[in-house]
């Protein structure tokens, strides 16, 4: 079966700046699983899996506009040192914020008595990305699947 508009993929990856080591891989864990077709994971990457099979290996690279997007200026916040707990915050550091919209991954920027300047670009913004994929199984989506928008049970989403 071919990879297509609501289709569930299963696939493992890894992740790199083009030209750079490793950065993440799924390699050492079960793999990702994502409806196909409803943007649950970055555009160019979705794109190259099109029509493409179960046991199939492919690399890709992704430029940042079809990635996590160009870093944009001026997404500095500045936040109480409080919301960070007891952790040791240094300048350059990646930690996940608690915001009214969810978990958000930030970049520490600067660090005062009481606050924080953090950046709120995505850590791989304004990256080109290399990916090397391995189509594990594509089967179709079942009903429920298709009204959540999102995969259920192995590597996907447990309600």
């Amino acid at each position: 079966m071919k990879i297509a508009k609501d289709s569930v993929v299963r696939f493992h990856y890894t992740v790199s700046e083009v030209g750079q080591e490793a950065l993440e891989s799924s390699n050492d864990r079960e793999p990702l699983a994502i409806l196909y077709g409803h943007g649950n994971i970055i555009p160019g990457l979705e794109t190259a899996m099109l029509d493409r099979e179960a046991g199939e290996s492919f690399g890709v690279d992704v430029a940042a506009a079809d990635a996590y997007g160009e870093k944009r200026d001026g997404l500095s916040q500045r936040v109480p040192k409080k919301h960070f707990g007891a952790q040791k915050l240094e300048p350059g550091m990646q930690v996940v914020l608690q915001t009214n919209f969810g978990p958000r991954a930030v970049t520490i920027e600067k660090v005062g008595m009481s606050v924080v300047d953090v950046d709120l670009n995505h850590p791989m913004a304004g990256k080109d990305l290399h990916f090397d994929v391995e189509i594990v199984d594509v089967r179709e989506a079942s009903a429920e699947e298709l009204e959540h928008g999102h995969v259920h049970g192995d590597g996907g989403h447990h309600h």
